[in-house]
């Protein structure tokens, strides 16, 4: 099949690679324009234009995809469809009436739950038993077209951010196989999706991470795995930055306030919470690297009593909270990827 690929980060790489090696012929590859990065501010290519040049793919990085000129750089390669994969940008009309098969959508979720641009996190914040991956007909809304195939896995007890989007974006790759072959044969089944079972989750911003000791030591946990690897959960001691990597749940409760270190021992650290113990098991001072806790102690002794604190109650001001599904149900947005 002719195809448009339309993907940005490390997440779309694996459905253009299974695409290109399942013999489709990859017309074009569109992808967010290059920027800088790092503290040396070097402008990096994306992930998935770096894996276009190595197939010799043309590539097309629009400012705006949206734009008249380049939209007729679409229509006059004339694909039959496109395949957009966390793209980043929104697509008009103009484009989605473009491929004679229109325009199919991998996304991070088991629709109709979980729209928008972070359900990987908070499939793993929530504590949701399964997640998957649902390939979509692209329509007016953001994440609300027709879905056509989905697969489903078990979330493990311990699964992270991290661990997750790697098993979901190796699933992507091989569902849209699946799910074009329905296509080109005329099997695919349209199922319009329950809007009474969603809801929409934003962009994850770094303030999500500020701790709020006050919550029960449960949800802390899944936080700290469902932002982990970035932007990560974090307290501070010391006046620095501490950043927490693995914890574990103690079902007891403590006297003392929430943050409050409540036992110390040679390889544990118990934080007081608003429901439960927090064991931390990994985390990384400022500056410093990651550690398991024996390491740390031994280099960074905290005595009991000790206060953590949050960085926002530093600067007198909040984060935003960390919004849940029902909170969210019915709620529409413009069309997006």
């Amino acid at each position: 099949m002719r195809i448009i690929f339309m993907g940005t980060p490390d997440f779309s790489v694996p459905a253009l690679v299974a695409l290109k090696e399942a013999g489709h012929e990859i017309l074009a590859v569109v992808t967010q324009p290059d920027k800088p990065k790092g503290r040396g501010k070097e402008v990096q290519m994306t992930p998935v234009k770096e894996k276009a040049m190595e197939y010799q793919i043309p590539v097309y990085q629009p400012v705006k995809a949206r734009v008249p000129e380049f939209v007729k750089i679409l229509s006059d390669m004339a694909p039959e469809l496109i395949v957009v994969v966390a793209f980043g940008q929104l697509l008009p009309k103009t484009i989605l009436d473009i491929p004679k098969y229109g325009c199919v959508n991998i996304h991070a979720s088991l629709l109709p739950k979980y729209r928008g641009a972070s359900p990987i996190q908070y499939a793993v914040i929530n504590g949701e038993k399964e997640s998957g991956v649902t390939t979509m007909m692209m329509a007016e809304f953001l994440d609300t077209g027709d879905m056509l195939d989905q697969e489903t896995i078990v979330l493990d007890k311990k699964e992270t951010f991290g661990s997750l989007h790697d098993k979901l974006s190796s699933m992507g790759g091989r569902l849209i196989l699946k799910t074009i072959e329905k296509l080109e044969d005329g099997t695919a089944v349209r199922i319009p999706q329950d809007d009474s079972g969603t809801c929409y989750v934003g962009m994850i911003k770094k303030s999500m991470g500020d701790i709020d000791w006050s919550m029960d030591a449960a949800s802390i946990e899944r936080l700290i795995r469902g932002l982990n690897p970035w932007p990560s959960a974090y307290t501070a001691w010391n006046g620095k930055v501490m950043k927490l990597w693995e914890a574990e749940v103690i079902d007891k409760e403590y006297e003392g306030v929430c943050g409050q270190v409540t036992e110390v021992g040679r390889d544990s650290l118990v934080i007081k919470t608003g429901k439960g113990g927090l064991s931390i098991r990994k985390l990384q001072l400022q500056g410093k690297k990651c550690m398991d806790i024996d390491a740390f102690l031994r280099g960074y002794p905290i005595a009991a009593g000790t206060v953590l604190e949050r960085l926002a109650d530093k600067k007198e001001e909040r984060p935003e909270g960390i919004p849940s599904c029902p909170e969210n149900v019915g709620k529409k947005e413009e069309r997006g990827v």
